[in-house]
């Protein structure tokens, strides 16, 4: 569960992916990296000084179906992502609206997966910190989903 921490998708491997868009403020990326310092201090301490597992945790139901939806968030992520990228041909201008993956069923399949993927993070840890990041990432991806939709 750590690694997932310290590779996290969005912050360290997605903006290197991106070909050009708008500039993200400098004040939105400070506050952005100070929250993941901080969130990712936070998991890290409470998996390695506080949480306690049973010698059998890693076949127990809770953290199996976590990480499956872990697992899956994760995949649905990165795919919706890269539809995303690849929406708009070089130089092309103007909005349009993502097909394909799981754009069928919802139209913020970036914040869908996403989601899904720290909410699994939360089952499979089973800590309240776990918890408390799934539910800011549901609080604030979904207000930006419902954004994106309108």
């Amino acid at each position: 569960n750590n690694f997932s921490l310290c590779v996290h998708y969005r912050a360290l491997i997605y903006p290197f992916l991106i070909r050009e868009g708008k500039p993200t403020p400098f004040f939105t990326f400070v506050l952005a990296l100070l929250f993941c310092i901080y969130n990712g201090y936070l998991q890290g301490r409470s998996l390695t000084n506080y949480a306690k597992y049973a010698s059998g945790w890693l076949k127990d139901p809770r953290f199996i179906t976590g990480f499956i939806g872990w697992l899956i968030g994760m995949a649905i992520n990165i795919h919706s992502d890269h539809i995303l990228r690849n929406l708009r041909k070089p130089g092309e201008t103007g909005y349009k609206i993502p097909r394909g993956g799981m754009f069928e069923y919802v139209s913020g399949a970036n914040f869908f997966g996403e989601i899904l993927e720290w909410f699994g993070f939360a089952l499979a840890c089973f800590t309240i910190e776990s918890l408390a990041f799934a539910l800011c990432t549901l609080f604030i991806l979904g207000s930006r989903a419902k954004q994106h939709h309108q």
